[in-house]
């Protein structure tokens, strides 16, 4: 877990897991949002962009996607363009937490 809150989000997750609230619930899910690519004149090829969500799971067999993140990371441009990635590549709403 990379933060207090997050870790807290989990123990929550967690719980309703247990109750059966949800299902499969899984951590840091690592989505491709654009492939490599090699550019012509450049050594070495672009990685791949990726989106880590911080959590997943299933709620009544809907796919939720959430990200604990603070008020200002919210606001970064990097994450703000994964998060239009994230619904335009994936058609994923990403459930702010």
């Amino acid at each position: 877990m990379d933060s207090q809150k997050e870790y807290g989000r989990y123990i929550e997750l967690t719980a309703q897991m247990q109750r059966g609230e949800i299902q499969d619930l899984k951590c840091q899910v690592k989505f491709e949002l654009v492939p490599k690519v090699k550019i012509a004149d450049e050594k070495r090829a672009k990685s791949a962009l990726r989106y880590f969500a911080d959590f997943t799971y299933l709620k009544d067999e809907q796919l939720i996607i959430e990200d604990v993140k603070s008020p200002a990371t919210r606001k970064l441009p990097s994450y703000r363009n994964k998060k239009h990635l994230m619904k335009s590549v994936h058609g994923i709403d990403v459930r702010e937490i």
